[in-house]
């Protein structure tokens, strides 16, 4: 494996367990939980929505018979940072949105 990659990855894993872990060791008002909550909730939905997709696409290349598909379906790398950057930006959003 590249050690681009693995630094990336790496990067990328202590950026997420920050991002999500850093509301919780917080003390706050019921106000910021509430604006966490919004953004939390419609990172769940996006995923939700691209695996589904991504299920989707999967079965209808099966039974098309598509030779050149092999079946390895999303990179779990890219798929976390598409992720940590809709909840980043949801979050900033809601936080103007909601003044906290």
């Amino acid at each position: 494996m590249d050690w681009v990659k693995i630094v990336y990855s790496v990067i990328l894993l202590v950026c997420g367990i920050l991002i999500f872990a850093a509301p919780f060791s917080q003390k706050g008002d019921e106000r910021r939980k509430f604006i966490n909550t919004k953004a939390q909730s419609y990172v769940f939905i996006v995923v939700t929505g691209m695996l589904i997709l991504e299920v989707a696409q999967s079965i209808y290349l099966t039974i098309q018979g598509n030779t050149s598909y092999n079946g390895y379906g999303i990179s779990p790398i890219m798929f976390l940072t598409v992720i940590l950057i809709i909840y980043l930006v949801t979050l900033l959003i809601y936080r103007k949105k909601y003044g906290d």
